[in-house]
């Protein structure tokens, strides 16, 4: 577990996949010649031409209080145009008691975008019915997720193959009044901020925790591989505006060199986190001395 001040922060696994490597079109041979020793084995798989991605989400723990960041894919949903999370068995939550959080345990899920990889926990099957997972949550999500991922508003006009993760993961929690609606700037108690995070998805958020002298900060999807460290100027093909997306980058990669800040991502695998510093021809990635 990662201390920041009095805050813990720890993760659960769902899911490692290979990630090919048309997430970020730019990348190519001259990169890995370039950025092959420390990309290979951690990150990058020359063999398979591919990248390694995690799926998990973050627990952070304050002296009262039990916090869930992003859900993950979930089991047993309906994906039609996400098939690796299709009708998936994980196990994830069999982990996260192993981590010592049983669902009644959680106080509260931030998440941070509705994409369909961050979502999947926010319920699950009982009876044939999706109920929330997290029974004794609040949910925290903002208004520009919600309105463009609801199909009866912002995603009216999209197929309906589009609508299942909304429908199965975030409406059956507005239905059971646990959804919070917030603009995505909120402290949402001290010590814990909300960070607008645009680009990747719509209302997407970053979260900032400071305490003892440190921040750490949760950027989401904000970047989905190292290598956009040091090139920022890359957006995965799963951005929704890749122009935002990059503008976003580059702010967020600032103020975590400029800060100091501890970077925790959606989706790199080991070390999972770590800093941003600059370097002689901008950034680059400095693993953290303990790992979640």
């Amino acid at each position: 577990m990662i201390q920041i001040g009095d805050f813990g922060i720890s993760r659960v696994e769902e899911l490692v996949l290979d990630e090919d490597v048309s997430l970020l079109k730019h990348f190519g041979e001259e990169t890995v010649a370039e950025h092959g020793g420390w990309l290979i084995p951690d990150f990058y798989n020359p063999e398979r031409n591919c990248f390694y991605s995690m799926i998990h989400s973050w627990i952070l723990r304050t002296p009262d209080k039990t916090i869930v960041i992003d859900t993950a894919g979930g089991d047993d949903k309906d994906r039609p145009l996400s098939p690796r999370f299709d009708h998936n068995k994980t196990g994830f939550l069999e982990r996260l008691a192993a981590a010592g959080v049983q669902p009644e345990d959680v106080d509260m899920v931030l998440l941070t975008h509705l994409h369909v990889d961050h979502v999947g926990w926010n319920t699950r099957l009982q009876d044939g019915t999706w109920v929330p997972t997290f029974p004794n949550a609040e949910y925290v999500a903002t208004a520009t997720e919600l309105e463009v991922r609801d199909p009866k508003r912002g995603a009216a006009e999209k197929p309906p193959q589009a609508w299942t993760t909304y429908l199965d993961s975030v409406q059956p929690i507005v239905d059971a009044g646990q959804m919070r609606v917030v603009e995505g700037t909120e402290t949402i108690m001290p010590g814990i901020d909300l960070v607008p995070l645009p680009g990747h998805a719509p209302g997407m958020v970053g979260i900032r925790v400071r305490g003892g002298g440190k921040e750490a900060l949760f950027i989401a999807d904000a970047m989905h591989q190292p290598i956009q460290i040091y090139h920022p100027e890359w957006s995965s093909k799963y951005c929704e505006n890749p122009e935002l997306a990059n503008e976003t980058r580059a702010k967020m990669l600032k103020y975590a060199a400029d800060e100091g800040a501890l970077i925790l991502p959606a989706h790199f695998v080991a070390p999972y986190c770590g800093y941003v510093r600059s370097g002689p021809n901008g950034y680059v990635f400095e693993r953290p001395s303990e790992t979640p």
